[in-house]
């Protein structure tokens, strides 16, 4: 994600309440075992996400980054975010059928037009595979298809031949973190793979499979957790070490950055079958399972001294989710899914904004940057978007399909 947000963000502060006891990954609970009190409390929680976006969407003129006391704050070029906007409402009109939700989709979508050839993030699949590609999936219309493809050669240029990854932060001219891998990267190969598919280049895929690789010899610890950042030398490629910029240290594993990788990992595998990248999703998905406390809300970073009683991060627990519900799949092992509704039961039922008449968001309890003290106990725009992605998978995975392609090789 993008470092040059400070201006437009400010803290606010909430007191975390955590449980402290670890749980084994895939300890049976039995609101997991009653599927009718389930699936009615996802379902609860996608109605009041699209209630609320219903309230809020139509006066929302610029991309929301995060919220200050409850209301959110905006970009009005998407940061690294922008595609959650779109991505959200067009998850909102599958659930409900409700022109409007297609009509303000397009309308965002739209304003991201010009970041189709910005080559100086790594974020485009971010800004625009929820919003750009499902809109050609949706609607059929070819400029939002060409304008993804496009995303996609602005993205590979970016593309370190000698290390063989893609580099995260700052211009092709800026020596400045020229050598930096960040794991949320993961996210952005599906749009390379998206312009394979489209086009018959393999370029794009080649490129995003080169980076998986990178990324998977150097991020995964033994024990199966993962830092934020790795950094190399820009010039030969060769490894230098691990870092962080929002996890504690770099020794330290960032909850969110771990759920980027679950996802990140099950997806390439799913657009190539190397079985090696399932391997690498599923050691990532059992070490932040067995860091999970008695409630199910991923504490900020697993590895913080103050864990697991820290402030926490719902925005990781729906993305972790979202992933764990296709390594099930994948994986043919119920267990990944049952942790998947767990995640997303609690969220539901602990991290939402019902009981604020002020809130914008549907998801509280998210921190974006603990160490900078930037957006601690907040809401973000994607861990409102993976929620719904994350309960659609669960109620209505044909629509989703529809949306963002579930299939795999």
């Amino acid at each position: 994600m993008s470092v040059s947000r400070r201006t437009l963000l400010t803290t606010a502060a909430g007191a975390a309440v955590a449980a402290s006891t670890s749980t084994p990954a895939f300890a049976a609970t039995p609101e997991v075992s009653d599927q009718a009190t389930v699936t009615r409390t996802l379902r609860q929680a996608a109605d009041y996400a699209v209630a609320k976006l219903r309230a809020v969407a139509p006066g929302v003129t610029a991309f929301p980054v995060g919220t200050k006391f409850e209301k959110w704050t905006y970009s009005q070029n998407g940061d690294w975010v922008g595609g959650f906007w779109p991505g959200q409402l067009w998850l909102a009109w599958l659930h409900s059928g409700e022109e409007q939700f297609k009509t303000l989709a397009l309308a965002s979508a739209e304003k991201l037009a010009p970041r189709q050839n910005d080559t100086g993030t790594h974020d485009l699949g971010f800004l625009f595979y929820p919003s750009w590609v499902t809109a050609w999936r949706l609607t059929g219309e070819e400029k939002w298809r060409a304008g993804a493809i496009q995303a996609a050669s602005s993205l590979i240029k970016r593309y370190n031949p000698a290390g063989r990854f893609i580099r995260a932060w700052g211009a092709l001219t800026d020596p400045n973190n020229a050598g930096r891998v960040i794991m949320d990267t993961m996210m952005n190969l599906d749009l390379l793979a998206f312009a394979s598919a489209q086009t018959g280049d393999p370029k794009y895929l080649d490129i995003a499979v080169a980076h998986a690789k990178t990324a998977q010899r150097n991020f995964p610890r033994p024990d199966g957790s993962t830092p934020h950042v790795f950094d190399f030398d820009p010039v030969t490629g060769a490894p230098i070490g691990p870092n962080t910029v929002q996890g504690y240290s770099p020794t330290s594993c960032w909850s969110r950055g771990q759920a980027w990788g679950v996802y990140g990992f099950t997806t390439i595998h799913r657009r190539t079958g190397d079985p090696e990248f399932l391997a690498t999703a599923r050691r990532l998905a059992d070490y932040a399972l067995s860091r999970l406390t008695a409630d199910h809300v991923p504490v900020w970073d697993y590895l913080a001294p103050q864990a697991p009683d820290d402030v926490k991060d719902a925005s990781a627990g729906v993305i972790m989710a979202c992933g764990l519900l296709d390594l099930a799949e994948l994986t043919h092992r119920p267990q990944y899914r049952e942790s998947a509704l767990r995640i997303l039961t609690a969220v539901s039922r602990t991290c939402m904004t019902t009981k604020s008449a002020r809130a914008e968001a549907s998801v509280a309890r998210c921190t974006r940057n603990r160490p900078a003290e930037d957006g601690v106990e907040v809401s973000l725009p994607y861990a409102d978007y993976y929620l719904l992605e994350g309960i659609l998978r669960v109620l209505d995975r044909r629509g989703v399909d529809r949306a963002i392609d579930l299939s795999s090789v």
